[in-house]
Formats: structure tokens, C-alpha cells, sequence
């Protein structure tokens, strides 16, 4: 039943995403991950599509000319860089992408991730989300910022591991990410914990 085995795939994704984000310190966006993909949608176009091997999105396209799923998909989940495809403030360019907060830009690199061995299964390795984003087209639509951010860790990551690159990611950017929001949603808070973790040793 390929509903099934879509919803299958589904779940396998979204606890891989789960996994890496939890990894790195997104635990609300690990949690929320690609919860569309459950609506009518999404989901009727994904089983009907349902190959198992790469998107159910590409085959709708190649039959229809369009992806009603990935239309409806892409406008609501902020990881996708098509969430940000705006007019330009110079009118001269028309269609730009803007520039995506950090915290999506680590989603769409744990996304990345899971969607390879997913797709890969046995067959993954570490290099594979790097040479997956040089063949797509994502470099034409990423702000430059946000290219650069992903590039230079789904490089870390084909040379030095996901050990490493999750550990580099929760100490570079989420802990500094998490403390300035503490801070600006309640700086009392705020310096309680970093006096609470100067004298723990802990992270924050």
C-alpha cells in the first residue's frame, strides 16, 4: 500500500530530523518538523506519488507541471529557503532570497542530513548531503549569508564528521541563539543561569 509506506517514510524522516535537531539543541523544531506533511494535502499527493526511492513532489511535477503538495508545503515550514523567496527592496531584481534566520538554516542542514540517509539507507555517507545541495539549484535561490552558513557546514560535516559538526553547531550557534532570547525575553533570568553555569562548568 503505497500510503502506507509513504507515511512510513514520513515518520522514518521526521525522526531522523528529531534526532539531529535534539542533537544540536532544536528541540521545538525537532518536534514540529514537517508536521504539513500530515494535511490532506500533502499527504494524498505524497502516497499518490509514492515511489521510495527519491520525492514524491518530483513526480507530481514531472506529470502535472506543478507540485500541489510542495506549493502548499513550502509556505508553511520556515527551513525551506522557498519560504523566503521574496521582492527585492530594488525593484530592478524582481524575485530574491532573503536572508533566513539561523535557527531555519540549522533545520534545513538537519533536514538535509536525515532526507540523505533516508533516501540512501545502507548506502550513506557523510558526503552525500554536500553533493546533494552542489547538484540542486538551491545556490541560485539562497541569500548569499545563508548559502555560505549551510555550505561551510555540510562541508565540516563531509570532512570532519557529524560528531564533530553537531558539537561545532550547539556551541557556535543554538547556545548563543537560546541565550539571546533568554536575554531579550527576560534579562533577570538571563543572569541567574550564566551565574548558574560559571559556577557549574555547564554550557549556556
Amino acid at each position: 500500500m503505497k500510503w502506507l509506506d509513504h507515511l512510513k517514510t514520513i515518520n522514518a524522516h521526521r525522526r531522523e530530523v528529531r534526532k539531529n535537531c535534539f542533537a544540536i539543541g532544536l528541540y521545538w523544531q525537532g518536534l514540529t518538523h514537517d508536521l504539513s506533511k500530515y494535511s490532506w494535502t500533502e499527504f494524498s499527493m505524497g502516497a499518490k506519488y509514492y515511489q521510495g526511492n527519491r520525492s514524491p513532489n518530483d513526480a507530481e511535477r514531472e506529470d502535472k507541471g506543478y507540485t500541489s503538495a510542495w506549493l502548499h508545503h513550502k509556505g508553511r515550514n520556515k527551513h525551506h529557503l522557498e519560504y523566503w523567496i521574496d521582492y527585492s527592496v530594488d525593484k530592478s531584481k524582481g524575485l530574491v532570497g532573503c536572508r533566513m534566520p539561523e535557527r531555519y538554516v540549522l533545520e534545513m542542514f538537519c533536514d538535509r542530513i536525515a532526507a540523505c540517509k533516508i533516501y540512501n539507507g545502507d548506502n550513506y555517507n557523510q558526503n552525500q548531503p554536500l553533493e546533494y545541495y552542489n547538484r540542486g539549484r538551491a545556490g541560485k535561490l539562497l541569500h548569499e549569508e545563508s548559502k555560505e552558513m549551510l555550505v561551510s557546514l555540510l562541508t565540516m560535516l563531509a570532512e570532519k564528521g557529524e560528531s564533530y559538526t553537531f558539537r561545532y553547531v550547539k556551541e557556535n550557534y543554538v547556545l548563543p541563539i537560546r541565550r539571546n532570547m533568554i536575554k531579550k525575553i527576560c534579562p533577570p533570568v538571563y543572569f541567574i543561569v550564566k551565574l548558574i553555569a560559571k559556577f557549574t562548568g555547564k554550557a549556556f
